[in-house]
């Protein structure tokens, strides 16, 4: 029977009873649980002793004119999943448990504000990178899981490891997506209508597009100018008469999310943002 946390207190009186040598697997989350945090969950309980989740909106990590307020909460729904596919442990602590009133420490990762999702989102980072800290602080994992789909977030939480060792493994699994290439989000749901739905599959399809135009270049002569592969993802995107915005697209390392101006055998990622009517969706392909 899955034990449910609603406070640090709780949760560490807990912690402390698990051996020290059982392996503890964690899975983060917002809640509002699709089939791409499920899979996490489930890659977890194959290779742990004991498996944590933990549903916490984090106010940092939302900007002024974002959607905290209006972000899915399903938490009855939440938990039924979480307990049918064996989590043991779930974490579910308050805003005012996690940030007390006199919060004053942040952790501030270097240059991601200057990142292209970082410049769209200015602050987000700040807030992923200490509410990450925090967690990993609380359940002191051995290992932790979170989806490519974040592909900045992902980086910033293998630096956030290293850079302050943190004695976690950090595991990046792949995208899940739809049938039709859309990658598994909570923010899905704010589509308003069946044609903005199906408008949103372009997102792939352009990623998609550019991984053609990499593996081309393997054939042939690499590197190749990111401006090539830029152009090819604007192209797809431009079809699509329900894109209101393309945000960004640009083309990083896999280690660092710094922009490259070639992409040689070492690859890299494409990411994008684009809003389809109101709905503010990113996706990325590693190449």
């Amino acid at each position: 029977m899955m034990q449910i946390h609603k406070s640090i207190q709780a949760f560490r009186a807990i912690r402390r009873k698990i051996p020290e040598n059982q392996s503890i697997g964690f899975v983060p989350t917002m809640g509002a649980l699709h089939d791409g945090h499920l899979s996490l969950v489930k890659e977890a309980r194959t290779q742990n002793d004991v498996l944590v989740a933990s549903i916490f909106i984090n106010p940092a990590q939302f900007g002024p004119n974002e959607d905290l307020q209006t972000y899915p909460r399903k938490l009855e729904e939440d938990t039924q999943l979480l307990q049918s596919l064996g989590v043991d442990h779930l974490f579910c602590p308050t805003s005012d448990d996690m940030y007390k009133p006199n919060h004053r420490c942040f952790v501030d990762p270097t240059g991601f504000d200057d990142l292209r999702e970082g410049r769209a989102r200015p602050g987000h980072f700040r807030g992923v990178a200490t509410i990450v800290a925090k967690l990993f602080n609380i359940v002191l994992p051995t290992n932790a899981y979170f989806g490519q789909k974040d592909a900045a977030q992902c980086v910033l939480i293998k630096r956030l490891v290293e850079d302050l060792d943190m004695d976690v493994n950090v595991n990046v699994m792949k995208t899940v997506r739809e049938s039709d290439g859309l990658a598994m989000s909570s923010r899905n749901a704010y589509l308003e209508s069946k044609e903005e739905r199906e408008a949103a599959t372009v997102l792939y399809k352009s990623l998609f597009a550019a991984r053609e135009v990499y593996e081309g270049g393997l054939a042939g002569v690499l590197p190749i100018d990111t401006n090539i592969v830029k152009e090819t993802v604007h192209n797809i995107l431009s079809t699509e008469p329900l894109v209101k915005e393309v945000e960004y697209v640009a083309v990083d390392s896999k280690e660092t999310m710094e922009p490259l101006k070639e992409i040689g055998l070492e690859g890299g990622i494409v990411s994008i943002a684009v809003k389809i009517g109101s709905v503010r969706l990113i996706d990325n392909i590693v190449l």
